[in-house]
């Protein structure tokens, strides 16, 4: 928020990609309206718990649509971790060789090694990539509902199933006393408690999820202290940005947040055990 009035995501560069994932943005309102709409026909009332939800249940709809691309991610993920012994004795094999001949010998039998086993190595990338668009679109839409409730988005038009009238039902809405469309920065000492609260929350389930995929590819590590350093460096420097960037988010953007790690949470600690 600020206090000129204007929109800042629909400037510049950002503004440019986010009118890019307006497609995406448009059916994220679609499923957040569809859900608040069932939960006040189950009887909930229109301003309220049933907004943040709806948010709860856009989550979990993402979840859901990603969870084969994960399993096959999973696949991947093992598929690459039993090849790591072949992969050191290929790296061991030309240690300390910096011709250029060398070099392409040893990305030939890398890629005959994927190759003959299936396995990509960019395998275990593809949740991130798409999870990323996901929250960007859902920063972007959280962000927007407010401006879209003075009539100060886009020259007085909504974003999808967001108009000015459901606009300003969603921006009515507290939670533990807190209103949806505030942050840190505006909202009252109890807020930022409340707000701390679940920052505090987010950083703790991003620590907790890093720290099982570091014990999950532990043995991975051990053989490559720089891989090593890398997911200690993750463990902590991670959630100490959440801090930084939680306070300056929405409230309505921290439930969505959360809610996001909570199941990223639950599914490392199901990839674990399984």
């Amino acid at each position: 928020m600020n206090t000129s009035g204007e929109f800042l995501l629909d400037r510049g560069i950002w503004g440019w990609l986010y009118k890019l994932l307006t497609p995406l943005e448009w059916l994220m309102t679609q499923v957040m309206v569809l859900f608040h709409k069932f939960l006040t026909l189950l009887g909930m009332a229109p301003i309220g718990i049933s907004w943040v939800l709806a948010i709860v249940f856009l989550v979990l709809v993402v979840h859901a649509c990603i969870l084969p691309i994960y399993l096959k991610q999973m696949k991947s993920m093992r598929k690459m971790q039993a090849l790591q012994p072949k992969m050191q004795h290929i790296q061991n094999k030309y240690k300390g060789k910096k011709d250029q001949a060398s070099k392409e010998a040893m990305s030939r039998e890398m890629m005959k090694l994927y190759q003959d086993n299936d396995a990509n190595p960019m395998g275990s990338c593809w949740t991130a990539v798409i999870q990323g668009p996901v929250f960007m679109c859902m920063f972007y839409t959280l962000s927007a509902i407010p401006y879209i409730a003075r009539g100060k988005f886009r020259n007085g038009s909504g974003l999808g199933a967001f108009d000015i009238a459901t606009a300003k039902q969603f921006t009515s809405t507290n939670v533990f006393g807190v209103n949806v469309a505030e942050n840190f920065t505006t909202a009252d000492i109890h807020g930022k408690i409340i707000i701390g609260i679940f920052v505090a929350l987010m950083c703790f389930c991003l620590w907790l999820m890093q720290y099982n995929s570091m014990k999950r590819n532990m043995a991975q590590s051990a053989a490559n202290k720089q891989t090593e350093m890398m997911q200690k460096m993750m463990l902590w420097m991670f959630p100490i940005m959440y801090i930084f960037s939680g306070v300056a988010m929405p409230f309505a953007v921290l439930v969505y947040w959360l809610t996001n790690n909570i199941c990223n949470l639950l599914r490392s600690v199901w990839q674990i055990h399984v």
